[in-house]
């Protein structure tokens, strides 16, 4: 199943809920973090339970944004929603592997409990929304996390956390800080053979930037790209869906080097192949679901 767009709803509001699921997202994430006030948390978190089973079986994976590891709300969160087998979790302002590994063991016991399958719970981290955390994502490349389904990060957390007062130059561009950062996710979510995936594009509005935006990512390397508003939707899944060439061109590699299957290299169209081209071929292809 393809992972190109993840779109957050609130999870307190019964009518965006209602619609999300014929929206066209890859994945739907229920917020019960920054979109859903204090007072509103216990009435999110039913809304949630409800809407995580109703959607069961669909189209699209269900994943769940909970409270942060810092803050005494994250359990109640897991409580309210794993009996509904949600496809993963969301963890923002994640601090390092050390906090998902203690997310795992809670995971665990919740899905021994129910009688679930273990594991069926995947991790999502925002591994960007402290300094200290921007530092840290290389060390997800080293670490065991058998749950986790993919790394992505944020900048407005971090912004405010830095003083920056801009995130993008004149041109629209990343600024230093951030292009790093977007870097480090990238590179650390290959090096753990998980999907890497960009941040939002925070102006919904803005669907010409958007489509720059999301097919800069693709061909950067990133797998899908985070949403808030289900318009963004379709731009981003045409974004990152292949086109007819490309998938030509990927069978046609993989078609060659199954034909010589002791090749280290080939020529295809006078074009020397070697097993980079041949990885990447093979995961443009798989990722077509």
């Amino acid at each position: 199943m393809p992972m190109r767009s993840w779109l957050f709803v609130p999870g307190d509001s019964e009518r965006k809920l209602a619609k999300v699921a014929s929206c066209g997202a890859d994945v739907v994430i229920v917020d019960l973090e920054d979109a859903v006030a204090s007072q509103a948390k216990g009435a999110a978190r039913e809304l949630a339970r409800v809407w995580l089973a109703e959607q069961h079986g669909g189209s699209f994976q269900r994943w769940v944004r909970i409270n942060a590891l810092d803050t005494p709300l994250w359990r109640d969160d897991l409580d309210a929603v794993i009996a509904a087998a949600p496809d993963g979790v969301t963890v923002p302002k994640a601090s390092g592997p050390a906090q998902l590994q203690m997310l795992s063991a809670e995971l665990h016991d919740r899905e021994q409990r129910l009688r679930m399958p273990m594991g069926h719970t995947r991790l999502l981290p925002l591994v960007s929304e402290t300094p200290a955390a921007a530092l840290a994502i290389a060390d997800y490349a080293a670490a065991t996390l058998p749950r986790l389904a993919g790394l992505t990060w944020g900048a407005e957390d971090l912004s405010a956390a830095i003083g920056a007062s801009r995130k993008r130059d004149g041109e629209g561009r990343w600024t230093d800080t951030f292009r790093m950062v977007r870097s480090q996710v990238l590179l650390a979510a290959r090096a753990c053979k998980v999907a890497p995936i960009d941040t939002l594009h925070a102006d919904f509005r803005d669907l010409a930037g958007l489509e720059r935006v999301a097919r800069e990512s693709h061909v950067d390397g990133f797998a899908g790209m985070l949403a808030i508003h289900p318009d963004q939707v379709p731009v981003i899944n045409a974004a990152f869906t292949p086109s007819e060439e490309e998938v030509a061109e990927a069978r046609r590699i993989v078609a060659a080097f199954a034909a010589e299957p002791g090749a280290g290299a080939l020529q295809l169209d006078g074009r020397m192949l070697d097993q980079p081209h041949l990885e990447q071929a093979r995961r443009l292809l798989g990722g077509l679901g």
